[in-house]
């Protein structure tokens, strides 16, 4: 007799909580994260004509457009993502054609940019570096700025 009590008392309320709590709210989780708004709206149709025939009354002319129109939502969306997608390539377009721009005015700008160095010697004919006056002893021994601040 204890054992049925037990049973009946704490097994059985325990699987049953344990089934309702699967079927609730694991499954139903589950369903609700496979389920989209697009399918939701694809439905809103369906049911509507089931509930027309299983009544048996005609349906009106709004609820029939209402379908309709819900059944076009995708081509709408999609002529809406052709729309989005050529604005975005022609973005990209430009900015690809503005980089190339960038890159080839850097690369004539360093062209044009000649380095002085030993491999770019001055030409033959180009007058030399004007020299300095010959500097005195005393200049020599403390800098020529010295000897120049103390002419001034």
């Amino acid at each position: 007799m204890k054992h049925w009590w037990r049973r009946w008392t704490y097994e059985v309320p325990l699987a049953i909580g344990d089934a309702l709590w699967e079927v609730l709210v694991v499954q139903l989780a589950a369903l609700l994260d496979r389920v989209t708004v697009r399918k939701v709206i694809a439905f809103i149709p369906v049911v509507i004509l089931i509930a027309a025939y299983y009544h048996s009354i005609p349906i009106p002319p709004e609820l029939m457009l209402v379908g309709d129109f819900l059944a076009y939502i995708d081509i709408f969306s999609v002529l809406f993502l052709v729309g989005v997608l050529s604005r975005i390539t022609t973005i990209l377009f430009v900015v690809r054609q503005a980089s190339e721009r960038i890159v080839s005015l850097a690369g004539s700008l360093v062209g044009r940019m000649q380095r002085r160095d030993a491999r770019h010697r001055r030409q033959r004919g180009a007058p030399a570096r004007p020299r300095q006056p010959d500097q005195s002893e005393d200049d020599r021994a403390y800098g020529s700025m010295w000897g120049q601040a103390a002419l001034a």
